[in-house]
Parts: structure tokens; C-alpha cells; sequence
């Protein structure tokens, strides 16, 4: 982190919604929108980050969102999820956005660091998550982070057909 960093990584509450709902969407508009067809980011932003989806989010016993706050003001975020019938304790990360004004702070990090200790208060042996397969400063973050390329599947933004590679990291309990 630099310094005179005065970062919060805090887990949201309900009441959080609102903030998040503006930082979800303004992230992923900013790193999604110059390679994407307008109104297929239109679509997936209407669906996936209006309050109420955020909420409902949020409320969600199966999940966890941290938020990065710098001096109050909401600048990064990460949503877990406990993978429905995994018998090995499996944990995906849903979402990992840093605002872009943000990048070279440390704050993914940071970030990733406390994700690492949720999913091991939650008794995940192993991360995953799905990523674009053109967003190589976000893959080249994971592998740096110990997660390793193990396939795809298929991401539908609007109309609009992707592929995520699947990234998996293996955890070791801590002493």
C-alpha cells in the first residue's frame, strides 16, 4: 500500500446497496464498456447492478461482499460465494472490481488478501472464479495471486456470448 493510505476492508450490510449498486455498475462500465456492444452493457448493468439486485446480494446467506473504502469513499469491492453442493468447501469469487483511478495502490492486494482469510473462516479449500478471456491485466492478477487457468464457460452479457476462463487456487489452512 503507499503511504498515508487509509484503507477499510469491511464486510457490506444491506444498508450498503445503494453505494454499491453506483461503484459495481461504474467499475464495470468503465472496464467493460470500450470492448463491448453498448446495449449488451446496457442489459447485463439493468439485471446485475441496480440496488435491488444488490440487495438482494447482500441479504444472502450464501454470501459475502467486502468493501475498500479510502477515507470513507467506496473504491473496490468483492462478492463470495459458497459454491451450492460442493463437497470440498469450494468458494467462488462473483465479482473483484477495483475502481481504474485505483490500480498500482495495492488495493487488489489487499483486497484478495482478506477474500483468502474469509474463505478460510468460511472452510473453503479452494477459490474460483470466472474471467473474461480478453481481460489479461485481471488473468495475469490472478495467476500472480496463486490461481491457475483450469478451463472455461460460457458468460452471456446482453446478447452477447463470452467465454470466462475458470481460475482456481488451491487453500492452505493457515496455523
Amino acid at each position: 500500500m503507499t503511504e498515508g493510505t487509509t484503507l477499510t476492508i469491511r464486510r457490506a450490510t444491506p444498508a450498503d446497496a445503494a453505494p454499491l449498486a453506483r461503484v459495481a455498475e461504474k467499475i464495470f462500465r468503465d472496464t467493460f464498456g470500450p470492448d463491448n456492444r453498448d446495449e449488451d452493457i446496457e442489459a447485463y448493468v439493468a439485471q446485475a447492478y441496480g440496488e435491488e439486485p444488490q440487495r438482494r446480494e447482500l441479504e444472502d446467506p450464501n454470501g459475502v461482499t467486502l468493501l475498500v473504502e479510502d477515507d470513507g469513499a467506496l473504491i473496490a469491492f468483492a462478492q463470495l460465494r459458497l459454491t451450492s453442493g460442493s463437497p470440498h468447501g469450494e468458494v467462488e469469487i462473483a465479482r473483484f472490481y477495483v475502481d481504474h483511478s485505483q490500480h498500482g495502490r495495492g488495493v487488489a492486494q489487499a483486497l484478495m488478501a482478506v477474500v483468502v482469510e474469509t474463505a478460510h473462516a468460511l472452510g473453503a479449500t479452494k477459490l474460483w472464479l470466472g474471467v473474461w478471456e480478453r481481460n489479461a491485466r485481471a488473468i495475469a492478477f490472478y495467476a500472480k495471486c496463486g490461481f491457475v487457468d483450469t478451463g472455461s464457460h460460457p458468460f452471456l452479457l446482453g446478447n452477447d456470448l463470452q467465454t470466462d476462463r475458470i481460475m482456481v487456487r488451491t487453500l492452505v489452512m493457515p496455523n
